[in-house]
């Protein structure tokens, strides 16, 4: 991290959390930060559901709500991005303050409520960026809703041609009733509603930490009948097991380190009922940790919350660390290394 980029982070600290969050997206469109372009080698180029990606470092859904900063983003290292969530309708999500640091436990506490401004002005921007890494759109649903499942394939239908993959997220913990989605009957129904009005379009699943065996069971039998391209394990958790901020006991979902090894027993739990490629999602602040969802099962890793604690240059650290963590151990591409030490998490 530069002298200057650990500034800015020690001002954006000193303000509420979404303030900040706020000032970082402003940043990026002025181009204020570091954007190195994607970085790639040999042993990182990934392919994921059709996708060629130049490294599987990606941007986790959340950070960049409306898409108002593809561009800087595509080129800040990730190896693709994903923006969203997206509803049908705008929304405001729910009342402030809702988003919280604990930054004893390099983690962050939200309940926005799937806050954005909505498909129609969300899909107009992903249909003006330029060329450049993979950008997938994750697909929400309205809190007042009366039919959500409808919701999903909506957005769907109205972004299919502008983005190269879609995530339906049925496992955020901020929108009532949201989770029951994840059901095997209501979740075969959503699916193939949104597989119906997809086109061409890779479909991704986003699931909670917080299932059951028996519900990670369904959810791989489900994935696979429907046609799903990829699994992204896990969103945020509702667990808050020994943690020391004071805001643990915020509502809302909890992000970052603390989720690390509930996100990543889930993910090898997946690794090893289905040949679906899987996404690592939580808990990744290092290059160290990325390796690990690898060598879990995952193809390929997201993060969000670590950037809050390390800054946009974090993204080319995990990404150049991974290459030499593979190289390390013998690994000529990432697909080799993915699952080798899925025992482990078992």
């Amino acid at each position: 991290m530069t002298l200057l980029e650990r500034m800015g982070l020690s001002a954006l600290h000193r303000i509420d959390p979404e303030s900040a969050h706020g000032l970082a997206i402003r940043a990026l469109q002025m181009g204020l930060t570091p954007c190195p372009g994607p970085i790639s080698t040999p042993r990182l180029a990934t392919t994921l559901a059709r996708l060629t990606l130049p490294n599987p470092v990606g941007l986790a859904a959340g950070f960049d709500k409306n898409a108002s900063a593809i561009m800087p983003l595509s080129r800040a290292g990730f190896g693709f991005i994903e923006v969203g969530a997206a509803t049908p309708l705008p929304q405001p999500g729910n009342p402030k303050p809702r988003l919280f640091r604990l930054t004893q436990d390099r983690a962050v506490i939200n309940r926005f409520g799937f806050n954005n401004e909505g498909a129609d002005a969300i899909v107009a921007r992903l249909a003006r960026r330029g060329s450049g890494i993979p950008v997938g759109l994750n697909l929400g649903a309205n809190k007042t809703s009366t039919d959500r499942a409808a919701d999903f394939a909506r957005v769907m239908e109205a972004a299919r041609r502008h983005v190269d993959f879609a995530t339906v997220n049925v496992s955020s913990p901020n929108t009532e009733k949201l989770r029951d989605l994840q059901g095997k009957a209501a979740l075969t129904g959503l699916l193939d509603g949104v597989m119906a009005v997809r086109g061409e379009t890779p479909v991704f699943l986003k699931i909670a930490p917080d299932l059951t065996p028996g519900e990670i069971e369904d959810i791989a039998e489900v994935a696979e009948t429907t046609g799903v391209a990829a699994i992204i394990a896990t969103n945020t958790t509702l667990d808050r097991q020994g943690l020391q901020s004071a805001h643990r006991d915020q509502a809302g979902g909890l992000s970052g380190a603390p989720l690390f090894g509930k996100s990543t027993r889930v993910l090898a739990q997946l690794s090893s009922l289905t040949d679906i490629p899987l996404i690592g999602v939580g808990g990744i602040g290092s290059a160290k940790d990325a390796y690990a969802k690898i060598c879990a099962g995952a193809s390929a890793v997201q993060l969000y919350t670590a950037l809050v604690y390390g800054g946009l240059s974090l993204i080319a650290e995990i990404a150049n660390g991974l290459d030499r963590l593979l190289a390390q151990d013998g690994f000529e591409t990432v697909a080799d290394a993915v699952g080798s030490k899925r025992e482990d998490w078992l």
